[in-house]
């Protein structure tokens, strides 16, 4: 059996999509970890011991995989550390110090195969600046997409992840291959989902604090709209960086911190990062991103190590 595990979001489900059809699989299984959790289940964990190979795709958890004892190509381009289990094969530019804005990105250079599915893990992972790339451009372009088309189907995408229909984001693979990118515009299941999740959006913003210049909202919220949050703040309000916490997510409390590019380079992430997972939290992130799930009592340490590298 192929076994893919894959994020939530529209990078890794497009990423996923770009694998099945680059190798021509035929036979396949998807999964994903429980949303906003940055681990293998007990679900996923059954699943490779039954698997021939593993694929993970745009889920940084290096951990995971160094203890997995199936034959297992890695892809990812978030920072993360070499990992030592012979039976891996990982595909990360990072690891050469360069930046990807997009798994998606790296597995079409991996395979030779470019399309509007590539175009939209992009525009999923940095927004609007993804039409800063020639070849989204062009890739959205060949497709008869526009850019308020691309924006739209990232949020019909990720409309399954932020609702917490872990099945619907497996299902999304199948949706993606088995339709043409147009009509998912027109695609009922996601339509509906999105409209609710507009609206608690809206709400949350409503709540934004500022703090040296930074963004900080709190809500509570059974949607996992924490990073939808946080880019609008960042990408359309132009804030420099964003702190965004749910304290109430389905019994637990999440935290999610974004900055700007520019913001990025004075910023070490990777350190935040880890200091953020030394409190017992399932924290994970890249350049310009943290994001975690844990206890609600663990949510203001978290808070608190950020503050404190940003000199508040």
């Amino acid at each position: 059996m192929n076994l893919i595990v894959h994020h939530w979001d529209t990078d890794g489900i497009t990423s996923t999509a770009l694998l099945v059809k680059a190798l021509k699989m035929e036979e396949f299984t998807n999964l994903t970890a429980p949303i906003g959790e940055f681990r293998f289940d007990e679900r996923i964990r059954e699943a490779i011991d039954r698997a021939e190979k593993l694929y993970v795709l745009d889920f940084n958890v290096p951990g995971e995989v160094e203890k997995v004892r199936v034959p297992t190509l890695f892809i990812d381009h978030h920072n993360q550390g070499r990992i030592k289990n012979p039976l891996v094969e990982q595909v990360n530019p990072s690891l050469e110090g360069n930046y990807y804005p997009s798994c998606s990105l790296v597995v079409s250079e991996r395979f030779g195969l470019f399309n509007a599915w590539t175009a939209l893990g992009v525009v999923g992972d940095i927004g609007e600046r993804a039409f800063g790339l020639n070849t989204v451009r062009e890739l959205l372009k060949r497709e008869g997409l526009s850019e308020e088309d691309a924006l739209r189907l990232v949020d019909l995408i990720d409309s399954n992840y932020i609702t917490m229909d872990r099945k619907s984001v497996e299902e999304a693979v199948g949706v993606l291959l088995e339709n043409n990118v147009r009509d998912l515009l027109e695609y009922e299941p996601w339509l509906k989902k999105v409209e609710a999740i507009e609206k608690a959006i809206e709400d949350a913003l409503s709540r934004v604090e500022e703090r040296k210049g930074f963004a900080l909202v709190r809500f509570e919220s059974p949607f996992n709209i924490i990073s939808k949050v946080a880019r609008k703040l960042v990408w359309e309000k132009k804030y420099p960086g964003a702190i965004v916490i749910n304290g109430d997510f389905h019994g637990k409390a999440q935290l999610y911190f974004r900055v700007s590019p520019e913001m990025a380079g004075r910023i070490d992430m990777a350190n935040i990062i880890e200091e953020v997972k030394q409190l017992g939290t399932n924290a994970g992130g890249k350049r310009e991103v943290l994001g975690c799930i844990c206890e609600k009592e663990k949510v203001e340490m978290a808070l608190n190590v950020i503050e404190k590298r940003l000199g508040w």
